[in-house]
């Protein structure tokens, strides 16, 4: 098998992230989106230690299982991949990915309690990122999301499934009066222009709405008349706050160097399962809230009755879960990097009169060297590398009864779970739960005991 040859291939079965496995010469391809029983002609871009991927040229034969996607952008659109087939089976796909990864790295001995959907398969999301660009050099300014394989063209996502109407309101009467300002959308390359983001945030379960129009500081553009336009659009929800962030990074990553407030607040408040959460522009919070308060009652009845014990919540974020936990626990302490976390999750605790938690800020691996409490339950909540390996041997060392793992990643899941068994933690029970439909992407929560 060689690299730019295209070859012929029958789509055998499923793997995450959203592979489609083919056989060719006993050489393992990995095909994106491809769905098992397509027969394809797929173009091998990559090949390394004997597994191949290949993008698909033609479709020669295709799946009776396959349905029109709801977005009329779904095939040019990078933002979702898998429209194109039931939520039913996106699910069955989902669980076999979870299933396989735990088969593969040999870890078989635990009770599997089937995979969870999300309550809104559609406009689920309390969060969007949307980026200024055009489709094709010299083209028309847009707004909305990365083309499907390309780095840098843009598609409108005006008409967005996986956001509710307030979004895409908000984002049509941006983009209708940019496009008549005449004003240069940012080209990461080059380093130059001025238009970069539009960011919404919006409370599921509380309706309020925050803007935020991120951009560089090379033109010096007056904003109150989109701020106008934008306080008096017809919300189903309650607009909060508009901002403009002044973001001159070089990269194409949205951050905050300046936050001007145009109008009311910079942060809207969310609440889950009883509590307040403040969410401020760059606060990391579970992008469906529906499915987060599900995520977070498997949690705790995997705690069960925890009323006496201490509770270790690493990579807390801005602790949701640690004080999800709080209210079963004696005592919960949560460990996070970012800082701005932190100090949400420490405000957020004050709001819900939590008075038995405590967040600190750090790097997991180091904080926990100082910590003096010994954990009763460790709850591990890392980011897609999974948890550090010097910051695992610490979990492990505080010989914790108990340890609830949940996991965006599956691949670095089960490499974590290995090292946990080996030091001597048996898995009980996982379940996968899905948080983002139409994506490859599923969260797995895992509980062992020592």
């Amino acid at each position: 098998m060689r690299k730019r040859k295209v070859y012929d291939l029958l789509i055998e079965e499923t793997e995450f992230p959203g592979f489609g496995v083919a056989y060719h010469d006993d050489k393992k391809v990995l095909v994106k989106n491809a769905l098992p029983g397509q027969k394809i002609k797929g173009f091998v871009h990559k090949y390394k230690g004997g597994v191949a991927q290949a993008k698909i040229n033609e479709i020669l034969e295709e799946v009776d299982y396959k349905i029109d996607a709801k977005c009329p952008v779904f095939e040019m659109c990078g933002g979702c991949s898998h429209q194109f087939i039931s939520y039913e089976k996106q699910l069955e796909f989902k669980k076999e990915q979870v299933l396989k990864l735990f088969k593969d790295a040999g870890i078989t001995d635990f009770e599997f309690l089937g995979i969870e959907g999300s309550p809104e398969v559609w406009e689920y999301r309390n969060k969007m990122e949307f980026t200024f660009g055009d489709m094709e050099k010299g083209g028309e300014l847009c707004l909305g999301m990365h083309l499907k394989g390309k780095s840098f063209g843009i598609v409108n996502a005006s008409e967005c499934q996986i956001v509710d109407e307030d979004y895409r309101i908000v984002l049509k009467t941006v983009l209708d009066y940019f496009k008549d300002k005449d004003l240069p959308y940012y080209r990461v390359r080059s380093h130059e222009g001025y238009l970069r983001n539009l960011v919404i945030r919006k409370g599921k379960n509380t309706g309020e709405v925050l803007v935020s129009l991120v951009t560089t500081s090379q033109i010096d553009f007056d904003m109150s008349e989109i701020t106008e336009l934008l306080e008096n659009l017809s919300y189903k929800g309650e607009l909060k706050g508009i901002l403009h962030i002044i973001n001159d990074s070089l990269s194409d990553v949205v951050q905050g160097d300046r936050i001007d407030i145009l109008y009311g607040q910079d942060y809207i408040m969310e609440e889950l399962m009883g509590l307040k959460f403040k969410i401020s522009p760059f606060s990391f919070f579970q992008t469906n809230s529906k499915g987060a308060e599900k995520l977070y009652s498997i949690v705790r009845d995997f705690m069960g009755d925890a009323k006496s014990k201490v509770v270790f919540d690493l990579y807390c974020g801005t602790g949701t879960i640690g004080q999800i936990a709080a209210h079963n626990a004696e005592k919960v302490i949560g460990i996070e990097l970012i800082e701005e976390a932190v100090k949400s999750a420490n405000e957020n605790a004050a709001l819900n009169n939590l008075t038995n938690c405590t967040f600190i800020a750090g790097d997991v691996a180091k904080v926990i060297k100082e910590v003096k409490d010994k954990p009763d339950i460790i709850i591990l909540d890392p980011p897609r590398p999974g948890v550090h390996p010097d910051a695992l041997k610490y979990v492990i060392d505080f010989n914790a009864k108990d340890i609830i793992y949940v996991s965006c990643n599956p691949k670095t899941l089960v490499n974590d779970l290995k090292v946990l068994i080996q030091a001597g933690y048996k898995i009980d029970k996982v379940k996968a739960k899905d948080m983002f439909p139409h994506t490859p992407h599923c969260e797995s929560i895992v509980s062992l005991h020592k």
